[in-house]
């Protein structure tokens, strides 16, 4: 394999852009690789028809499970055409046998459901690895094109399925009228009826027709992308560059060596080491040891050292930084013949150790302050929600802006609760309404309980609430009568609004008697 004879750019590419590779690899070669596969899966197709054809399904399921040994032949062309050595269709027939002896029975058996095995069947065709070797090689190649591998293998079987049943769907539109009148498509159901054979059996050609298009393409995509990978590992790329820089300099060097040859040859001859001692160098010399240049020059050690941190004081080597920490005098004590407190004094180290590891480490310093930050923010938002309605009465008192207050509903449960919708005296209408329309009567009440709850009490009536809620609600204000009255009128309301059951003849003097000892008057202090 020689890189520079290859027909197509060797550089990395992308994985799709391989895949595209591969699409135009096999239709540069498609006459040859359509040839090569047909004339060797259709004699095979042929000998299972015949084999089996009371059974079709099994026939074609057999021919689909051979698959893997012809895809051999389509890599065998390829991988030769790559490098411009493009063999005929007789020399690829004749290679084909010694194609299918390697591994035969591994690529029909266990390996025969690989997602990936258009990317795996190089590794074992053109590199001839097996076992141990294989399996490591699978996994160095599939770390990066593995993913579109399998990509290529799902949308190839949804392919062959899509053009397979759209060359059915041809065949069926491209039938004479008459004979699809003539057809009992209850007898086609039927598998018995064995005259209809040939009909599966031509859907099956159908399929293994397609299978001659579209599967060197699928051996041509998964080659591209095994050579896309070798490219990115062993630097293909790089290597055919210095390959190429090799040819076009290969005639400049031996010019080049002639040149320097031709020079070396027209220069003096070299003076002995003997002659030379014999003419020593004048006293004059300016680069010799005598030279007024060392003389003048101080090379003592302190001066050198002076010149140094004269240099260093100035910028831009001068870095000053001044560094303040306690510290406690080890021998004060000791001369004041006082006893050190070793506990308070090793306390205090420690805690100034830690002070300076807290300066020293920013970034542990920043984290904790962010926390404390965080900390104190939430803490003030849960004084605020806890004291919110200390604050409403607070910024209404000082006279800030506050949320306009809802007005309260007109309407709830679809009955009408404003205070003008209701009479002056509504026990006494309560009174007058009893005896002919109870049901006009306790809606009335219920009514006016719920209006002076909603406009005296201020309860936050809403119509989503419940009879059994706004029970709670008022229950919540701490008053039993008015607890007790309401739930006595709310239960006699429910009895007669969803039961139809009459209300006692008593009840109209308790209720009536009740709401203007409680809620005639409105609210009372």
């Amino acid at each position: 394999m020689r890189l520079t004879d290859a027909s197509v750019a060797i550089r990395p590419r992308s994985p799709w852009e391989a895949l595209d590779l591969g699409v135009l690899l096999a239709r540069q070669h498609a006459g040859l690789l359509m040839a090569s596969w047909a004339l060797v899966s259709l004699p095979i197709f042929a000998l299972l028809c015949l084999l089996l054809w009371d059974y079709p399904g099994w026939a074609v399921f057999a021919f689909w499970w051979l698959k893997p040994a012809y895809e051999r032949l389509p890599l065998h062309i390829l991988a030769r055409a790559l490098f411009g050595d493009t063999p005929s269709l007789k020399q690829a027939l004749k290679a084909l046998p010694g194609l299918l002896r390697p591994q035969l029975l591994a690529s029909l058996t266990w390996r025969r459901f690989a997602l990936t095995r258009s990317f795996d069947l190089p590794v074992m065709q053109l590199e001839g690895l097996s076992g141990q070797a294989r399996s490591q090689r699978l996994v160095v190649l599939g770390q990066r094109d593995a993913g579109a591998a399998t990509w290529l293998t799902v949308v190839g079987m949804h392919l062959e399925m899509a053009l397979w049943l759209g060359l059915v769907s041809l065949f069926y539109l491209l039938l004479p009228a008459q004979i699809e009148l003539d057809w009992s498509w209850q007898s086609l159901a039927n598998a018995a009826a064995g005259e209809w054979l040939w009909l599966e059996h031509l859907s099956n050609l159908l399929y293994v027709l397609v299978l001659i298009v579209w599967e060197p393409v699928y051996v041509a995509c998964g080659f591209t992308l095994y050579l896309n990978r070798r490219t990115a590992l062993e630097a293909w790329d790089i290597e055919l560059v210095f390959r190429r820089l090799r040819q076009r300099l290969g005639g400049v060097a031996y010019g080049l060596l002639l040149g320097c040859c031709l020079l070396l040859l027209q220069a003096p001859t070299p003076v002995m080491a003997a002659e030379v001692g014999n003419h020593p160098l004048p006293v004059t010399d300016p680069i010799g040891p005598e030279a007024a240049r060392l003389l003048k020059q101080p090379l003592s050690s302190q001066a050198a050292q002076d010149s140094i941190e004269q240099l260093l004081d100035r910028p831009p080597f001068e870095h000053r930084e001044t560094v303040t920490r306690w510290r406690f005098g080890e021998d004060e004590a000791a001369h004041a013949g006082e006893e050190p407190i070793s506990g308070l004094q090793e306390w205090l180290q420690k805690l100034f150790k830690l002070a300076e590891l807290w300066t020293g480490n920013a970034s542990l310093a920043l984290l904790f302050e962010a926390l404390l930050w965080a900390a104190l923010l939430g803490l003030v938002a849960v004084l605020v929600w806890r004291y919110r309605q200390w604050l409403d009465a607070f910024v209404g008192r000082i006279g800030l802006a506050q949320r306009i207050a809802t007005p309260p509903s007109r309407q709830l449960f679809g009955l009408e609760v404003a205070p003008e919708s209701l009479p002056a005296d509504v026990a006494g209408t309560v009174e007058q309404l009893w005896a002919e329309q109870p049901r006009a009567a306790l809606g009335l009440f219920y009514r006016a309980l719920l209006s002076r709850l909603l406009h005296d009490y201020r309860l936050p009536l809403h119509g989503a609430h419940t009879e059994s809620e706004v029970l709670r609600l008022i229950q919540d204000l701490d008053q039993s009568e008015l607890s007790s009255f309401s739930q006595t009128l709310t239960l006699h309301w429910e009895n007669l609004a969803y039961g139809h059951r009459l209300p006692p003849e008593d009840l109209c003097q308790t209720l009536c008697h009740d709401w203007r000892r409680l809620l005639e008057q409105g609210v009372r202090t």
